[in-house]
This record gives C-alpha cells, structure tokens and sequence, in this order.
C-alpha cells in the first residue's frame, strides 16, 4: 500500500469516528412528567394537509370521524372556532366516541370604522356578496342549535379574540354573549387572551366563566420559564375576577417556525412544555384546552409557527412521546446520512498521491462538514410543511447554494495543499534550466508581439528589450494590425529597420479575427527552421535571461509549452495600480502554481513559448473565442502534449490605465472563459481527449469556481434583494437558517483563503493584500454580466485593454460603477433595515411584530455580506479620481509626519564630527 493511500485511509477513518461521536454527543434528549391521563381539551379543526383553515370545509363527515378517531384515545373534549360550512357535523359525531365539545362561534368586524358601512364577504356556498353581520347570525344561529341537539357539548364559545382584533366593542359583545345564553342550558363564554380580560370587565361580568389564551410564545417567554409563567397569569385572573371559574382556552407552543424574542420554537421544547404543564395544571385542578390536535400546513396567518402548534402532526401521528424520555424522532436518520455523505465525499482522498495528515484532515473535516449541511437541509425538508412559494424559496437556494459548496470544497482544498501539502515540486527551477557552460543546442525561437492601435514609444521598450535577449538564435515579428494612423505606424517601423534582419515588421490592414487573426499572419511569416513561438504583449518589457533559461525545457521532446507569469513595471502610479497589480499576483503565484502540479495551468498570451509543432497540431490560433491564448493551451494539453510553468518573472508589463480598463479586460477573459466552455465541453467526456481526470478537474472546477461562483453570487444578491419588499411589505418567510449560514460560512472561508494564501505565497504587504482583496471582489458584476453575455450573444468584438496612459486626451471618463454602486446600496440598506426593524419593532413598519428573529437578522447579515463586492466596485470608482489615490499625496503626508519628532524634540540631534 502506497503512504498516500494509508495516510487517507487513516484521515477517512479518524475524521468520520470523530464526526460520529460529534452527532452522538449532541443527541438532544430531555425529560418531563409522564402524561398518565388524556388531555381535558385539543382545539380541533379537521383540515387535511392540502386544506386551508381558513374558512375551508371539510368536504365530508369521514374527515371529521377519522380525526375524531385520532384524537380519541388521547383527549377527553375538543374545542371548535366555527359551527358553520361543516363545523356543525363535529359534535355528533365526536358524541359517538364520548367526547365532550367546548362549540365556537366565529365573530368577524360587522362595519367599517371609517365608513359605518356593512362590511361584505363572500358568501362559501352561494358565491353572493353578504353582510358580515349575516355571517355571524348564522354561526351563532348553528352554534345555538348544536349545543341544543348534542349532550356532549359542554360549552359555546362566542367569539375568538374579536376584543384583540377590535371587531366588536365591549358592549356589543356582551350583549352578543347575552344573547346566545339565554338561548342555551351550557355555560357560555369568549376566547380572549388572558390580559384582555384584565382591561374588559364588562365582557368578563358578562360571561359564565374566563375562557383564557395563555400562550407564552407570543409574550417572547424562553422555553424553560413558560409553565410558571401560564400557571402565574392564571392566578392574576383568579385575583381580579375571585369565585369566576377560570378555563385556560388556549395554551400550546409550536415546535418549528421562527424564535419570537427568547421564544424559540422547537419539537423537543414542545414536548418538555406541554408534558410540565399538563402535569401542572393537572396537580393544581386547572381545567384547560391545548392548542391544537393537529399541525395544520396551510395556515399562513400566524407566519411561520402558524403550521407547527399541533400535538399530532399532519399526517395524525403523535410528535411526541407522552412518557419517558423526549428526543427528536429523525435525529438518528439524519446522523446516518450526514455520517454516509461524508464518507462518500472523502473518498477522493484515497486517490491523491502524496496527501500529508494535516491537509488530509482539514479536507475531510471540510467534506464532513458539508455532509452534516446537505443532511440538516433533507432533514428541514422532510420536518417542514413545504408550501407553495416555499417550494421555490428552497428548491432555487439549494440549486444555488450547490455551486458554492463546490467552490468552498476547492479553495479549502488550495489551502490545505498550500499550507500543509508536500509543496510544489513541478515548477521549472530556473537555476537548474540555466544553459550549460558548452551548449550543444539553441533551437530557433521566433518571437511574436502582435499590436493593435499601441503608443510607439511603448512599443520601442519592448523592441528593445528583445534586442537585449542573451540567446543567439532568435527572431522577433512586430505586426501592427488594423492601426491607420502612420504616427502609430511608422516609429516603430523606422525602430525595427535599425536593429536588423531579425526584426521583422508587418503592418497589416483589415485583418479579421482580431489578436488571433494578427498572429495567424505572423505564424506565416515565421522562419521555416524556427521550432519554439515566443508570445509577448506589446506592453511587455522580458529581461534578458528569458529564453536562456525556458527554452532548455524543450529537451523534452513532450513538453508543448513553457509559461512564465505576467508581472507590471508601473503599479506604482497610484494605489488602484498596486491592488490591481497585487491582484494578478494572487492568480499567478497561488493558482496557477497548484494547477502546474497537475499540468493543468491556464494559458495566457503573454510571457509564453510554443512548441511549433504543437501549434500546428491545434489547429493555429484560433478566433472564435476572444481568449485565443488559453483556447490554444487547453488544445495542446487536450492533444497530450506537456505544459509547464515557473513562478520566476521574466517581463513586466503596464496596468490598465483605469478601473474601467480593468473591468473591461475582466468581462473579456469571463466571456472568453465561456466561450472556451461552450467550445470544449465535450473533450471533457470520456476517451474525447488526452486530458488526465486531474486535468479536467482542475478546469471544470476552475470554471466553476470563478464564472459559476461570480455569477452565482451576483445572482443570489439580486434574488435576495429583490425578496426584500415581499418580506416587508407582506410578511413572507426569510429563507430559513440552513440556506441562509452557508452564504456566510462561504464568506468567512473566501476570508480565510485569501489572507492564508497571500501571505503564504504572495510576496506582498497587507495593505496591498487588502487592495487586492477589494479588487478581485470588485469584478464580480463584471464577470456574472460577462456570463450572461455568453448566453445572450454568440460573439463579441474583442475589446482592448487601454494602457500606458493611451487614453483621448481631455476625454471625460463617466462613473464606471454605476450599476455596481445601485446593487451595493440597495443590499446595504436593505440589510440595515432588517437588522434594525427586527431589533426595534418599535419603529417596524412591516406587517410583522418582530421580535430578535434569527432568520431575519441572519439574513439581513446576508445581504450586507453580498453588498460587498458591488460597495467594493463603487468605492474604487469614487476613490479612482480623487487625490487620496495618489502615491504623490501619500509620500507628502508622510514627510510632513516624518519631521514631527524633531520639531517636537522627540529625535537626538545629528552626530557632530570631531
């Protein structure tokens, strides 16, 4: 057995015994008193899954008896809220089974306060406009008839919280109540919560005894202090109203839906709740109704609890256990499946060659802990009423969120390879690629600097350069294409005329096909006896010692290609050039170094030299993508041939002249990027190419982790803003914290492997590193704007990257953010409005109470997480043009404070010579 293959077998085994005991160890189990007798009441309302409680009738009376039948075994009485529209078939029939029914009467708002008029509703049977007034006529009207016909009803209800809702006045209900007692044998009383009874003495004198909903969930009262605090607002009623007999009507807790302050929904605290108050109020003789039989998954009026405050769940089966121990039922469930993902996605491990422990153990301990995600996520799924709009919410924050697992799995993979691999051991040494003391062979390069429309004295540099190579056998191609104007055209003739027959100059007009077109028409006039193309920009800068030290690395004859790293001779124009500068250097230092490992670098047109033959072999430079260079690099390797790369510079080239330039070079590389997707896509099949699986998975998740997490970031903060307004305005669900974590678990991770990588590879300082960090975050519109443009447009002109101050003299340059700064705003204030709407419901304007929910504050973080590329974007436009992007200003500020200690003393005085 290889040490590789024992060193992951190892890691697989530790980390999965290690995520085991985890899962075991966090196994929520509590304990209550037994319930040794059935409930005294359920509030029962016998609505199947797909039924909507409100105002829908059960279609038939089978309905009604199989709940019933349910509900039996476990509870002595039901409480109804309706007795019309088949409400009136539940006493009869639960008289069958020797259940006791406490009968409601539903009361709704008769006029309009404003106008006086009659409020209208809709008629359920008839279809016709009515009085509301006629509505509750008939509800008292069958309520009154059901307690007459039915010895098992024990009570009538007249209205449900009416005071709470301000539909009836005190008198009104009153006189209501009144009314329905002197038509009835059975005490009659009002649902209200427990407090209103405490400002409504005229209603309470009116009743035959308080019917109270204590329901602590709605009070922000913590699990663990609910009971005491039920069983204290029962005495409060018992000291105002001393001889009034005292019903709880409503008590309950729901077990899933959102916190509400310190109220926290839970299965578990469901149970412990109901079981200690049971026994309580058991042990103190307090009669009371819990709310309710069933969990009802279409009740959308009490936000997201409104489903989950059932004792059986949609299906009629018990929550919970009614004795012994209390634990959750589909815990062991999802501890197998996460335990079983993540074995499976640690396998791979068992197929890398040199994996140390410690990176070992930081990649399984990643995959596990996406294992426990996906398993948490099935279980929400399988434990939640998913309803309409939610169906969607979930199914695209899945969808979403898939891709960014994968690109958190591959830079946590970067880092452990970085930080605790073996280190990389196929970068060109360049001390040993020096040529020997007595060559034995230059083989011939030709170099090609294609220019389009560039500053002549720029191009001198480079020509110039090239002049200076130490290496005998050598020729350099200028071709100036598509330039008309001669100022642009002719210095660099005149230039080339005087280093000799080497440099070869062709200016060629009309040429299509673009950078790619330019280098066809050099490739043709290359030397026949050439075999290495040389490839620099226009803008490029090579020290002497570039061919005479890469070129020994075609001895081999496999090798097609040698990269070296793009570098810039002018970062110091201001400090937008040193981030974007130290930007670049992320890629070429961190990315391109781990995928050389596996022979898979990204080819880029600058600072490379092609084997001749593999050239040809690929078919040339192509132009039906706008990034011919890496489209001809991924060919060669498609092909078998051999790549490789040193992180030594060997050129210097310019910056973009501005942030604009900069993003538009990046839209250009993205767009590119897809086109070679779209192009290649199908050599990434089996046996369709040479490529390796290392290879294709280098790329496949390159892509994915660049185009796919750009635009899938992009794409998620605008479909989070855009919920926005349905979350306040009409108080629809927030995504729940499962969804919501990963969005910034995925932040804190890019955090990690940005400042861990750079300071581990990235010759820089931290000020550079955080410039770099906020320009590559400040591209992600750019390259998701990029991506849809691949799908929206077959082919764009290839637009060139403006440098060397090549800009229209005088040319007033717009806000180059502008989309960037609107997206950033609107999500930061999006975010702060949701933090401080949850945290202050004072101020809230929403149709919510909130009350500290989790979900809203976990998810207004969210949107301020995904502001920050779109802020980073507009920040850089704002600063670009301002003096404090200056190095000038900078280096006077510090003058000017170098020479405060010595004006203030604080700096010995200079030493006087003898």
């Amino acid at each position: 057995m290889r040490p590789g293959l024992a060193a992951a077998a190892a890691v697989i085994a530790v980390v999965t015994s290690i995520h085991a005991a985890m899962w075991i160890s966090m196994r929520p189990e509590v304990s209550a008193p037994n319930i040794t007798d059935r409930f005294h009441s359920l509030s029962f309302a016998p609505f199947g899954r797909d039924m909507s409680p409100e105002g829908e009738a059960p279609t038939n009376a089978a309905q009604i008896r199989s709940d019933i039948q349910v509900v039996a075994p476990y509870s002595r009485g039901v409480r109804t809220y309706s007795s019309t529209n088949g409400k009136e078939l539940i006493a009869p029939i639960a008289g069958e089974q020797g259940i006791r029914v406490t009968v409601g009467a539903w009361l709704n708002k008769q006029t309009d306060p404003k106008t006086g008029e009659p409020v209208l509703v809709r008629d359920k049977k008839t279809g016709e406009m009515v009085p509301v007034k006629d509505g509750n006529d008939r509800e008292i009207e069958s309520a009154v008839k059901i307690a007459r016909e039915n010895r098992n009803v024990e009570a009538v209800v007249v209205g449900n919280e009416t005071l709470l809702r301000a539909d009836l006045t005190d008198a009104e209900l009153a006189e209501t109540i009144r009314r329905v007692k002197r038509q009835v044998n059975v005490p009659v009383t009002t649902g209200e919560i427990w407090n209103t009874w405490l400002d409504h003495p005229e209603v309470a004198s009116s009743v035959d005894f308080i019917y109270a909903h204590i329901l602590p969930y709605w009070e922000d009262v913590p699990a663990d202090k609910v009971v005491d605090f039920t069983i204290n607002a029962y005495n409060r009623l018992r000291a105002a109203y001393p001889g009034k007999r005292i019903v709880i009507g409503e008590f309950g807790w729901p077990s899933h839906g959102y916190n509400r302050g310190a109220s926290v929904p839970d299965p578990l605290a469901q149970a412990m709740i109901i079981r200690d108050f049971v026994a309580r109020a058991d042990a103190l003789g307090i009669e009371y109704n819990i709310i309710e039989a069933f969990d009802l998954p279409k009740k959308q009026n009490e936000g997201s609890v409104g489903q989950y405050w059932g004792v059986f769940d949609a299906d009629r089966d018990l929550k919970f256990p009614l004795s012994g121990p209390i634990y959750d039922h589909t815990y062991n469930q999802t501890t197998i499946l996460a335990l079983l993902l993540g074995v499976l996605f640690t396998l791979p491990l068992l197929r890398m060659r040199e994996l140390t422990m410690s990176q070992g153990l930081v990649l399984a301990g990643a995959a596990n802990g996406v294992a426990a995600w996906l398993a948490l996520v099935v279980d929400y799924w399988l434990n939640h009423y998913v309803t309409g709009g939610d169906y969607v919410t979930l199914a695209l924050s899945v969808v979403m969120l898939v891709p960014l697992v994968f690109v958190l799995l591959y830079r946590i993979e970067e880092m452990a390879a970085i930080a605790f691999g073996s280190g990389p051991r196929r970068l060109i040494d360049a001390q040993k690629a020096v040529v020997p003391a007595v060559p034995t062979r230059f083989p011939k390069v030709s170099i090609h600097v294609p220019a389009y429309r560039e500053p002549p004295e720029m191009l001198k540099q480079t020509i110039d350069a090239l002049a200076a190579l130490e290496y005998p056998n050598f020729e350099a191609i200028i071709i100036v294409n598509n330039t008309p104007d001669p100022a642009m055209v002719e210095p660099v003739r005149a230039h080339c005329a005087t280093l000799g027959e080497r440099f070869k100059f062709i200016n060629a007009e009309k040429v299509a096909g673009f950078k790619a077109g330019a280098l066809r028409i050099a490739l043709d006039a290359t030397a026949p006896d050439a075999e290495i193309i040389g490839v620099i920009d226009a803008d490029y800068v090579v020290t002497p010692d570039w061919l005479k030290e890469l070129v020994p690395v075609f001895d081999d004859p496999t090798v097609g290609l040698v990269q070296a790293p793009q570098d810039h001779r002018d970062a110091d124009r201001s400090l937008l050039h040193e981030a974007m500068n130290a930007e670049y250097a992320g890629f070429f230092d961190i990315g391109m170094v781990q995928r050389n490992e596996d022979d898979a670098i990204v080819v880029h047109g600058t600072m490379c030299l092609i084997r001749r033959a593999a050239m040809l072999e690929a078919g040339n430079w192509s132009s039906d993508t706008i990034c011919e260079d890496t489209d001809l690099g991924l060919t060669i390797a498609e092909n078998g041939w051999k790549t490789h790369y040193t992180r030594k510079r060997y050129g210097y080239g310019l910056l973009p002249d501005s942030f604009e330039s900069f993003k538009k070079q990046r839209h250009r590389w993205a767009y590119g990027g897809f086109q070679i997707i779209k192009k290649h896509w199908r050599k990434f099949l089996p046996n369709r190419s040479r490529l390796t699986t290392a290879q294709k998975r280098h790329f496949v998740l390159g892509w994915i982790s660049w185009l796919g997490s750009e635009s899938v970031g992009a794409v998620m903060a605008i479909a989070s803003l855009a919920f926005v307004p349905f979350v306040l305005l009409f108080g629809v669900s927030v995504p729940a914290h499962v969804l919501t974590l990963p969005i910034l678990i995925t932040f804190l991770v890019y955090l990690m492997h940005f400042v861990s990588l750079y300071r581990l590879r990235v010759e820089t300082t931290p000020l550079r590193m955080l410039g770099a960090a906020v320009a590559a975050s400040a591209v992600q519109y750019t390259v998701a704007k990029a991506v849809l443009d691949g799908f929206r447009y077959k082919d764009l002109a290839f637009a060139r990257t403006a440098k060397g101050n090549n800009w229209l003299a005088g040319a007033a340059r717009s806000f180059p953010a502008l989309p960037e700064a609107t997206l950033g705003g609107l999500l930061l204030l999006a975010g702060i409005a949701l933090l401080v709407l949850n945290n202050w419901p004072g101020v809230a304007l929403t149709k919510n109470d909130w009350r500290h929910i989790r979900e809203i504050n976990l998810y207004g973080i969210a949107l301020m997480v995904q502001s920050l590329p779109f802020v980073a974007a507009a920040l850089i436009g704002a600063f670009e043009p301002s003096r404090f992007n200056q190095v000038a200003f900078w280096r006077a500020i510090g003058a000017k404070l170098a020479v405060v200690p010595r004006r203030l003393g604080l700096t010995p005085p200079p030493a006087v010579a003898d």
